[in-house]
């Protein structure tokens, strides 16, 4: 296994803790709750169990595409947290496009809790830490 893989499967993984704990702690900030494996489930009618499954193999999928794509397009920034604030909101920007295509395949995605713009501001937060913490794991 190269360094390179290494490095964007490991930091997959803490990526994904890091953030599903983060979202866990959202509602202790004034922020709805956020289920990221819940909704997954729920949409595509599976136990939670794949629900779970799915969002590790997301967030193991971006940090790949971080490491083998993404990089490679913020390589002028030196900053590896200002990459990974970029690819955060990247990342963001692709997981509602995905959410809405998502919802319009599976029959409409479940109904959201509480205040759209807190949880799209939660949403933001989330992927920014995500790909903060992907960045530090991969080295350009």
């Amino acid at each position: 296994m190269t360094i390179k893989i290494k490095q964007a499967l490991i930091g997959g993984i803490v990526a994904t803790v890091i953030m599903t704990l983060f979202t866990m702690m959202a509602p202790m900030m004034g922020m709805p709750k956020m289920n990221i494996p819940q909704m997954l489930s729920m949409m595509m009618g599976f136990p939670i169990a794949v629900g779970w499954i799915m969002h590790f193999m997301i967030g193991i999928i971006f940090a790949m595409s971080y490491a083998f794509f993404f990089i490679n397009v913020v390589k002028g920034i030196s900053s590896n947290v200002l990459k990974g604030a970029i690819f955060g909101m990247a990342a963001f920007v692709f997981a509602q496009i995905m959410m809405v295509i998502m919802g319009a395949m599976m029959g409409g995605a479940p109904p959201m809790e509480g205040s759209m713009v807190l949880t799209m501001f939660g949403s933001i937060m989330g992927h920014v830490i995500f790909g903060i913490t992907v960045a530090l794991f991969v080295k350009s």
